[in-house]
């Protein structure tokens, strides 16, 4: 008699809300990989770092999943799928997710003293990836530096485990049944004392930067409770000249991040806010406003914001929100500590728990209506894109901030700088944070960097040190890696 074994039923779910748009967005140009990186104090041992890698990859199921199509939605599925560490050897943000492909949604590499995560953003957000590096660090650390004889390597605390179906803009933003509500409300009641502290803390993107004290402006006393209505403007879209096999185009600031920190306290501002103040000051000093064809003064910017710091969450999926911040120049008070004012304001009108509520609400409505829910996937996909597309028309930059890290006792006397930055349909940056030093990362589809220029000299300017280290993009600067 022959015997046929049971097949396992893959475990599936379908993506969140803030994944869906990843999809229909990504292009050549823009892959929609972002990369983080930590620099080590010595060579990094690959033997070592893959033992470490298996070891973390069983704290995060979501991290086995891989992409699938149905005819009216993408979702995430478990695999048995392993990850093979590699030297590092295509340019940053290289394309992960390929829609002919079964792979994972992640990769790690390494070059000498670096050990890099790259992520596709379908996958994961910003914390949830730093989460996954730390837990990465800390395993290899371990490994590394632990006394000879050493039997726990692990640590005798018991590691948490980031699970593939917990999705939190379902959790916290779907309709709920008359007795979901009731509890709702009692949960609320016991965090109405902390909200006003929590709306004041939330001026830093992504994850809350532990090194910037809250701003603790009085709203009530600036007369201007909510965002002006907006008025009829021109946003500067910045252009170039592409990069020539589409890769992106990376140069990293590396300086203390104290007296930036310093600068931005005394302007009175987060410090988020102060670097994209700056960064509107460098593209005025290119001359940008004064060559746009279109007459355009306004410079805007796009800055996520991790909604984990309102509404509780444990899951490594996408759980942020965006919000625009903007300013017009030649209508009064365009110093660069004025810009940053106006920007603050800007922010901590939206990143309150109650406005992002209401909008993220409405968009899980649309997202879940029954005509909605009918529209094949491809159409799906086309309408996002128009959307995104639309979307990029109103914005000069996008930028992130993940602030302050800190690592596990293990890694963190082994770890110097980290590096965090993301492909990008225009130009961008991101900061981050580790051992006293700031690394602002500059990311464009363009070669250009006059920006860059102009930013490094803004902060030298201030009395800064800035280190500057740019990637080989054009044809002439990649023929010298062979020379």
């Amino acid at each position: 008699m022959k015997l046929s074994l049971p097949v396992r039923r893959r475990h599936w779910v379908r993506l969140d809300n803030a994944s869906n748009i990843f999809l229909a967005a990504r292009s050549d140009v823009d892959t929609k990989v972002f990369r983080m990186a930590a620099e080590l104090d010595h060579e990094v041992d690959p033997a070592l770092l893959q033992e470490a890698l298996d070891a973390t990859y069983e704290r995060f199921p979501l991290y086995h999943a891989v992409l699938r199509r149905g005819v009216f939605w993408y979702y995430l599925q478990d695999s048995d799928l392993r990850p093979v560490l590699e030297p590092e050897t295509e340019h940053t943000c290289a394309p992960i997710y390929q829609a002919d492909r079964r792979t994972l949604l992640f990769r790690v590499v390494h070059h000498r003293r670096r050990v890099s995560l790259e992520v596709f953003h379908a996958l994961s957000d910003g914390t949830g990836a730093l989460w996954f590096l730390t837990a990465l660090l800390d395993e290899y650390c371990r490994r590394r530096f632990a006394p000879e004889g050493t039997a726990d390597v692990a640590g005798s605390v018991e590691p948490e485990v980031h699970e593939l179906a917990a999705d939190s803009f379902a959790h916290h933003f779907r309709r709920r049944t008359r007795a979901e509500r009731a509890a709702r409300a009692r949960e609320e009641q016991e965090r109405a004392a902390h909200e006003e502290e929590f709306s004041r803390e939330a001026a830093s993107a992504m994850l809350r930067a532990e090194e910037e004290e809250p701003v603790g402006e009085d709203r009530e006393t600036s007369g201007t409770p909510g965002p002006a209505p907006p008025a009829p403007r021109r946003v500067l879209r910045l252009r170039g000249t592409r990069t020539p096999d589409h890769r992106t185009r990376v140069l990293e600031l590396t300086m203390p991040v104290a007296p930036v920190l310093a600068l931005a306290k005394g302007e009175g501002v987060a410090m988020s806010m102060f670097l994209t103040a700056a960064f509107f000051e460098a593209i005025r000093r290119t001359g940008a406003l004064e060559r746009d064809a279109r007459g355009a003064r306004t410079l805007a910017a796009s800055v996520p914001v991790n909604l984990r710091q309102f509404f509780p969450s444990d899951s490594a999926r996408n759980f942020f929100a965006t919000i625009t911040v903007s300013h017009t120049y030649g209508q009064g008070g365009d110093s660069l500590g004025e810009v940053a004012h106006r920007l603050q304001e800007d922010f901590g009108a939206e990143a309150r728990p109650e406005a992002l509520e209401e909008r993220l609400r409405r968009l899980i409505r649309v997202e879940r209506a029954p005509l909605a829910r009918i529209v094949p996937r491809p159409l799906k996909d086309v309408l996002l894109g128009l959307a995104n597309r639309a979307n990029n028309r109103s914005l000069t930059v996008a930028i992130s901030n993940l602030g302050r890290v800190t690592l596990p006792e293990a890694a963190a006397p082994h770890v110097g700088r980290m590096l965090f930055h993301v492909s990008a349909a225009r130009p961008q940056f991101c900061a981050i944070s580790h051992a006293g030093l700031l690394t602002i990362s500059f990311t464009s589809p363009f070669v250009e960097t006059e920006h860059v220029r102009e930013y490094a000299r803004i902060l030298t300017e201030a009395g800064i040190e800035v280190s500057v280290a740019a990637s080989r993009t054009t044809e002439a600067e990649l023929a010298e890696v062979g020379r």
